[in-house]
C-alpha cells in the first residue's frame, strides 16, 4: 500500500544537519489516497526528489514485485542508507562494503531487466552463465537454450555442467555477439575472475544501450563517435557554452554538459538555483554529478551509472549517460 514506504523515505531524506547538505522535505499529502495505484505514484513522486524513482512502477509496487522492489530498496539503501560512520574505527569501511560501485551499477542493471535468480553477488551469480544467457536474449544475441545445461545440477560432475555453460556463453561472444575477449576462458567466468567477468558484463551493457540508441535510429549503427558528435550538436543548438572532445573529457567532472543537455532535451527541468557553474569544490562538483543523474531519471533517461562516475569521469559508465540521454533526445523528437 506504500505507506512503510512514505515512512522509510521521510527517515532517510536528508534533513540539511551535514556540511553542504540540502534538506529534502517527503510530502505526505498522497498518503491517505484511497487508490493505491495513486498512492503510489505520489510515493513514487517524492522517491524521485532523492534521485530514487527507478526499477519499479506504481502497478509494481502494488502487485508486490519481489524482484524489482528489491532494487528499489537496495538502490535507497546504497544512495541513502542513513548510516552514520563511526567517531573512530579501525576498519576500512570500503572494504567492509566488499562491492564497487562499478560492480553494483552492472548488478543494478541486471536486476532491473527481471533476470531470475536476481543476482546478490555479481561473481558467483554469474558461476553457471545463466544470467549472461538471459542478457544475451535480452540484447539480441541468439541462444541455443537446448545447448544449456540447467539446475538442479548432478552432486557428482554439477561444475562440470556449469563450465559447460560458461564455455558456450564465452563462445557465443566471441562467435554471434563479436565481443573482444581475448584471453577469457569459460573457467575465468565460472571462478569468477573480476577483471574477466567484467570486461563481458560491461560489453553486453553497452550492447544494451546501443540496442535502444540503435532502434532510435532505425537501424543504424550508433558508435561513440556519433553520441559525441550528437551531443555537441544539441548543446550548440541550444545556444550552450559546454561541450565534449570524447567520454574522457575532464569537463565532464564538473556535469555541467550533462546537466547543459538535459536542459537542450527537457526545457526547465533542470533548475539553475540548484547547479554550481564556478569555482567548483569538489563537494560542488559532486552535487552537480547526484542532481544531473536525479534530473535525467526524472525525465525518462534510463540511467545505469552513478554520480561518482561522472565526478571521476569514468570514460565506460559516461557512455551510458549519454547515450541514454541520447535515446530519451531522440525519442522526444521522433
Amino acid at each position: 500500500d506504500s505507506r512503510a514506504y512514505y515512512h522509510l523515505l521521510n527517515q532517510i531524506a536528508p534533513k540539511g544537519d551535514g556540511l553542504h547538505e540540502l534538506p529534502i522535505k517527503i510530502d505526505f499529502s498522497g498518503f491517505h489516497d484511497k487508490n493505491d495505484l495513486m498512492r503510489a505514484e505520489y510515493m513514487l513522486q517524492q522517491a524521485d526528489k532523492l534521485g530514487c524513482r527507478q526499477f519499479v512502477t506504481p502497478a509494481d509496487v502494488v502487485a508486490g514485485n519481489p524482484k524489482l522492489n528489491l532494487a528499489f530498496v537496495a538502490n535507497l539503501f546504497n544512495t541513502y542508507p542513513a548510516l552514520h560512520k563511526p567517531d573512530s574505527s579501525s576498519y576500512d569501511l570500503n572494504l567492509l562494503e566488499g562491492e564497487s560501485k562499478e560492480e553494483r551499477t552492472f548488478r543494478n542493471w541486471m536486476n532491473s531487466l527481471g533476470v531470475s535468480p536476481y543476482v546478490n553477488h555479481l561473481y558467483s551469480d554469474l558461476s553457471d552463465a545463466l544470467i549472461i544467457f538471459q542478457l544475451y536474449d535480452m540484447t539480441r544475441v541468439p541462444v541455443d537454450w537446448n545447448h544449456v545445461n540447467k539446475p538442479p545440477y548432478p552432486v557428482l560432475g554439477g561444475n562440470m555442467k556449469k563450465i559447460e555453460n560458461c564455455n558456450y556463453a564465452v563462445e557465443l561472444g566471441k562467435t554471434k555477439a563479436r565481443f573482444s575477449l581475448v584471453g577469457i576462458a569459460g573457467h575465468d567466468l565460472n571462478e569468477g575472475n573480476p577483471t574477466l567477468t567484467l570486461a563481458l558484463v560491461w560489453q553486453l551493457m553497452r550492447r544494451y544501450t546501443l540496442n535502444v540508441l540503435s532502434d532510435l535510429g532505425e537501424g543504424e549503427k550508433v558508435n561513440d563517435e556519433i553520441i559525441i558528435k550528437w551531443v555537441n550538436q544539441t548543446l550548440a543548438k541550444a545556444n550552450k557554452k559546454t561541450s565534449i572532445t570524447s567520454f574522457k573529457d575532464k569537463s565532464i567532472s564538473t556535469s555541467l554538459p550533462v546537466l547543459d543537455l538535459i536542459d537542450a532535451i527537457a526545457p526547465k527541468a533542470v533548475r539553475p538555483e540548484m547547479v554550481k557553474r564556478e569555482d567548483l569544490s569538489s563537494q560542488d562538483k559532486l552535487n552537480n554529478a547526484k542532481y544531473a543523474i536525479s534530473v535525467a531519471r526524472k525525465i525518462g533517461a534510463r540511467i545505469y551509472a552513478l554520480p561518482d562516475d561522472l565526478f571521476e569521469v569514468k570514460p565506460k559508465m559516461v557512455m551510458t549517460v549519454f547515450a541514454c540521454l541520447m535515446g530519451r533526445g531522440l525519442n522526444k523528437i521522433k
